[in-house]
């Protein structure tokens, strides 16, 4: 087990190359700041991430690789309001700056930290800028994005294949822990339209069990909207961790004063990696959590990850008349109604998001139909072949 968590960070270790964000010293060492730990890495050390090194006063960083794949819908990132029914081709690498419990995607965010995740098949695929931007188009995405892993960590590749993504007609989207600094913030901020948040925990000593501190996601969250790009963010509702009504408010208040426009996603948690004791969520308390959310005055706020058990929390409804909008089944559209100026056709009102100019190619699915009536499968694994 030993030899292969050794020989997958060497190989890690070649699929590397200059990184950016970071500022060097004198003595060799470097402060990397790609996010917020803002590691200090002396020669031949490595950042908590574990896939950021110092070479001989260099920032090394990863590149030219991907640790998972995938073509699925926008909605499942999740985002509501960003192109609607739209898939995004979603890379991601190993390596994350946190060590989430309960972390769903431990294979590739804790590849480097647990020798079983190595086992399960975090290994890397070669790929290009240009290769991952031509399969997005091929797979007919309109949007690719960084996840699974961490993408503040990666986000020099990030970039690189955001450019080449760019230059094909297609969006770009960060799916994140919100660990951040500006520095890179403002480092991706030219390539992205939309950012996704996870706000955990409004208490910072449950935060730093997990890695993090919570002042420094709630600067990014501000930094975030502050330059302008679409955000949305989640946070997975946690029995006896994060569920108390005391909690919920404290968040949605902070979110709901940041601006009433931002979705806030609650989602249920389920017994994953190495938090196994609490129950599952139940629907019931979703709603709770979605019912606090909308009386601290968040416009738009959904139950998630329980399709069908949650009543209208899984809908857009207009600001303006309260007519429905968009009608989901998990991530699936059963109903679109914004006109071509993403506006309600009842009264005109415009909700806060980045909508589509041709509502007829909104993939619809049939009324609460398990399965779609037209159009691609929910997920499709793009060919590296191509």
């Amino acid at each position: 087990m030993a030899e292969a968590d050794a020989s997958l960070e060497l190989l890690l270790d070649s699929l590397t190359a200059p990184g950016e964000l970071f500022t060097p010293r004198a003595d060799g060492a470097l402060t990397c700041y790609a996010c917020g730990h803002r590691c200090l890495i002396k020669p031949g050390r490595r950042g908590i991430c574990q896939v950021r090194f110092n070479a001989a006063g260099e920032l090394r960083v990863p590149w030219g690789y991907v640790g998972a794949l995938q073509c699925d819908p926008t909605e499942k990132k999740p985002f509501f309001h960003l192109y609607p029914g739209s898939d995004t081709l979603t890379f991601g690498m190993l390596g994350c700056d946190l060590h989430c419990a309960y972390c769903q995607n431990w294979v590739t965010s804790q590849a480097l930290r647990d020798p079983a995740s190595a086992l399960a098949g975090a290994y890397p695929r070669a790929v290009t800028p240009a290769q991952l931007a031509a399969l997005a188009v091929h797979n007919g995405a309109a949007l690719v994005g960084s996840s699974y892993n961490e993408p503040l960590i990666t986000s020099e590749w990030a970039v690189a294949v955001f450019r080449a993504s760019l230059a094909a007609g297609l969006k770009c989207v960060y799916i994140s822990n919100g660990n951040a600094t500006p520095e890179a913030l403002d480092y991706i901020r030219p390539y992205v339209s939309g950012y996704k948040i996870d706000l955990k925990t409004m208490s910072d000593k449950n935060y730093r069990r997990l890695g993090a501190v919570l002042n420094t996601v709630l600067d990014t969250l501000r930094g975030v909207q502050a330059r302008g790009l679409w955000l949305e963010v989640v946070t997975l509702v946690i029995p006896g961790f994060n569920d108390s009504a005391a909690e919920l408010t404290d968040a949605a208040r902070f979110l709901a004063a940041l601006s009433p426009d931002i979705p806030w996603h609650v989602t249920a948690f389920h017994p994953d990696y190495k938090m196994q004791g609490p129950d599952p969520t139940r629907a019931a308390a979703l709603v709770r959590a979605a019912e606090i959310g909308r009386a601290a005055g968040l416009r738009y706020v959904y139950a998630g990850n329980l399709p069908g058990q949650v009543g209208d929390w899984e809908h857009t409804f207009c600001p303006g008349c309260g007519r429905r909008l968009i009608a989901r089944y998990g991530y699936r559209i059963l109903d679109y109604a914004l006109t071509a100026a993403g506006a309600c056709p009842a009264c005109g009102a415009r909700p806060a998001g980045l909508w589509t100019d041709h509502p007829a190619s909104v993939r619809r699915f049939g009324p609460g139909a398990p399965r779609p009536v037209s159009g691609p499968g929910d997920r499709r694994r793009p060919d590296l072949a191509r």
